[in-house]
């Protein structure tokens, strides 16, 4: 009995020990993110295998495990840049990105946990900047976001490349101009709309006189075509059927055959 405390004391040590082992020798892996394994011992940083996956890993206790998230992120960006001009102008963008999956090991050794500030952010600022570089302020305020957000992601894509981080979109959320270049913008884009307002109304007034020219000179057609039908003869036959469909009224009327300029029949005492 007496050697009991003697035995139980070890025990406890050895399992106290066996269970901090254990715990450093485990690494679990949430959803949406990675291990990058750093071998103390044996070459460090494992790059020529592919990263831990999501679950539960039993690793050596004198190594340890960088996780890294490999979901796609945002980062939001607000920069000012200068025009072709040399106006400055704020660009507020956000970028979807995530780092290379199978190259996560080369990203931990070459760039870092800190990728985002030493490699994304710099490269997407200078893409920024040549590319809004190219423009006017009135192209940005119009009618170039959509191109300025298009050559942005493909300068951001050429300046990532082998840097292990792969950009998925680019979207640019606003541009600000200083406010009186805004200003005069927004005054000749007014003046160019009510130009083109005036063109339209001066373009559909000349379609409308051309359109009643045209009517114009169709009826005088007709009527030199109807002219040239009503001879004596065809004005005598029209007389006589307006008279006989008259006589067949039944108000008392006289009829003289006859008796008109041309031998047409006249009508007499309507009652």
């Amino acid at each position: 009995m007496d050697r009991l405390p003697k035995i139980g004391l070890p025990i406890l040590i050895f399992g106290i020990l066996l269970i901090i082992l254990i715990a450093k020798s485990t690494v679990t892996i949430d959803s949406g993110e990675a291990g990058v394994l750093y071998k103390t011992f044996s070459g460090g940083v494992v790059t020529e295998q592919p990263p831990l996956n999501e679950g539960f890993h039993f690793v050596a206790p004198w190594n340890k495990v960088f996780v890294y998230e490999v979901r796609q992120q945002s980062l939001d960006e607000k920069m000012q840049v200068l025009s072709s001009n040399g106006l400055e102008i704020k660009l507020d963008a956000s970028i979807w990105f995530q780092p290379d999956y199978n190259d996560l090991g080369k990203l931990h050794q070459e760039k870092g946990e800190a990728y985002i500030q030493r490699v994304l952010q710099p490269a997407v600022r200078s893409a920024a900047r040549a590319v809004v570089g190219r423009y006017a302020p009135e192209q940005l305020y119009a009618s170039k976001r959509e191109a300025i957000q298009k050559e942005i992601f493909e300068e951001t894509q050429v300046l990532l490349k082998n840097q292990y981080v792969q950009i998925n979109e680019v979207l640019v959320r606003d541009v600000s101009l200083p406010a009186t270049i805004k200003d005069a913008i927004e005054r000749k884009l007014r003046q160019e709309q009510e130009s083109l307002e005036y063109v339209f109304r001066l373009t559909k007034a000349e379609q409308e006189a051309e359109r009643q020219r045209i009517d114009a000179e169709g009826k005088a057609r007709a009527n030199e075509i109807l002219a040239a039908s009503l001879t004596d003869m065809v004005l005598k036959e029209k007389g006589i059927q307006a008279t006989v469909e008259l006589a067949k009224s039944p108000n008392a009327k006289v009829v003289v055959i006859g008796s008109g300029d041309e031998g047409l029949p006249l009508i007499l005492g309507n009652n």
